[in-house]
């Protein structure tokens, strides 16, 4: 039997004088009228509101307006292709058809997943940029081994060189090389570790070990950078679920340029510019990026690769709760067969 579904909503005219019609061509094609309320999705309601009623069948589609004799002759249509589909696929087809009837637990876990994924990489990234900040304040509190399998977890994820972290509790929430130029306090002097302004030195080992005092503070298990990226697209995935997932895909050109581009030249030239190459250095004197910098050009770079990659994703996803939402629809509308 065909399967007909029809995209509708309460209190609509020409919704109702649809199921009319396709009732009164039960007896002509028979058919198992499955319906679905646009305003069950918001996906549903922006791409059919405009457009209800709209039938579907097989690959057939009718928007309003249309009348019975249309619906006629697209469910004589779809009944010809389902025949011909049966006799060329036989048992094969039939089994096709009968697993699309059923609803497993992977069907299930899925919908679920894109009705939600939006959440879950919002928690996701939630974690994983505010962890960092727990290791600090469990190291205050003295609960130091705690703070130290933190530290340990996020070490392959970043570099966490003390003179390019945030720290809490100390006396500035960051302690830069002398290079960088800045009337603070530097890492140099505040910890005893020298030789940092050469990239080779080992004494960049101990930096990137170091923790903090009483004094100093304690460092955040991120670097400076990194806090921005993930603080960045973590704001952006509250402000898209907050808009109603509206916001048009970024074009890639302004994500190569505006997103890429900052983080890229302050993160390349810095380190092209340490390098210990005199023919580099005639032209590209040595430079030791600021925080201000490093956050400014990781929330440039968090937040325009979320915008980039967020409206993706939801296209994707939205496409996948509707086919959930239509197979959920037919399966509860089969009859049971006892």
């Amino acid at each position: 039997m065909l399967t007909v579904t029809l995209y509708m909503r309460e209190e609509c005219h020409l919704c109702e004088q649809a199921r009319a019609d396709l009732e009164s061509l039960q007896e002509q094609v028979p058919h198992r009228l499955v319906e679905v309320d646009i305003d069950s999705d918001p996906a549903l309601q922006r791409m059919y509101l405009v457009e209800i009623p709209v039938v579907e069948v097989g690959p057939y589609r009718l928007k309003a307006p249309f009348d019975r004799q249309k619906l006629l002759m697209t469910l004589g249509a779809a009944s010809d292709r389902r025949g011909q589909l049966q006799e060329l696929g036989g048992e094969a087809y039939e089994a096709r058809v009968k697993r699309g009837q059923q609803i497993s637990g992977a069907d299930r876990a899925i919908s679920w997943v894109a009705r939600h994924y939006l959440a879950i990489l919002n928690l996701v990234m939630l974690l994983y940029v505010g962890l960092p900040f727990l290791a600090p304040a469990l190291m205050k509190t003295g609960a130091t081994a705690p703070a130290r399998v933190l530290y340990t977890i996020y070490s392959p994820l970043c570099h966490q060189f003390g003179f390019r972290s945030f720290f809490l509790f100390g006396e500035q929430a960051y302690y830069p090389l002398e290079e960088a130029g800045l009337d603070v306090i530097d890492f140099e002097t505040a910890t005893g570790i020298t030789g940092l302004s050469n990239p080779n030195d080992t004494s960049r080992i101990e930096a990137r070990r170091y923790i903090g005092d009483e004094t100093v503070g304690y460092k955040v298990a991120l670097c400076e950078r990194d806090v921005a990226i993930y603080a960045a697209i973590l704001f952006f995935g509250l402000l898209f679920s907050l808009t109603g997932r509206r916001f048009p895909q970024l074009h890639w050109s302004l994500w190569i340029l505006l997103g890429l581009g900052p983080i890229g030249l302050d993160g390349f030239s810095q380190l092209f510019s340490q390098f210990d190459w005199p023919p580099l250095a005639a032209f590209l004197p040595y430079r030791e990026s600021t925080p201000f910098m490093r956050v400014l050009t990781g929330f440039l770079f968090g937040f325009l690769t979320a915008w980039f990659a967020y409206p993706n994703i939801e296209e994707t996803m939205q496409e996948t709760r509707q086919f959930f939402v239509k197979k959920f629809a037919q399966v509860k509308a089969t009859p049971v067969v006892e």
